[in-house]
């Protein structure tokens, strides 16, 4: 059993294609696209729900993990097209939270619907 598993994984890492989509420099990029897909879904809510701590260590780690891609050898240019469009969402969910509670959404929210957020939220989620 142990040769066979041996053949098959020397087979698979003499060909570069099923080399790469067998290795970590795909794999943790696929899985972690789930990351900015979840974020740009969220664009669609209300940003009352936008917690900005975690907006902010978001940003923080897809810019930090953009360098890390680049700096691995060989580059991961997979893992650094995650991270941008990560870091590029969180920004825009970031701008919508300062927005939101900071520049005076709230109070817009609640002009145009006459009712506040947590209540509009109610009725658009039912």
């Amino acid at each position: 059993m142990a040769a066979l598993v041996k053949a098959l994984n020397a087979r698979i890492r003499s060909n570069p294609v099923t080399d790469y989509f067998c290795s970590t420099h795909f794999w943790g990029p696929a899985s972690n696209f789930g990351i900015p897909v979840a974020a740009i879904l969220d664009t669609q809510k209300s940003p009352e729900l936008i917690s900005g701590q975690m907006t902010g260590a978001l940003t923080i780690y897809a810019f930090t993990f953009m360098r890390y891609s680049l700096a691995v050898t060989p580059r991961n240019y997979l893992l650094f097209a995650c991270h941008f469009v990560n870091a590029g969402a969180q920004i825009t969910q970031g701008y919508r939270y300062l927005d939101y509670h900071r520049w005076g959404g709230k109070e817009k929210l609640a002009l145009v619907t006459g009712v506040d957020g947590a209540a509009a939220n109610a009725v658009k989620s039912a």
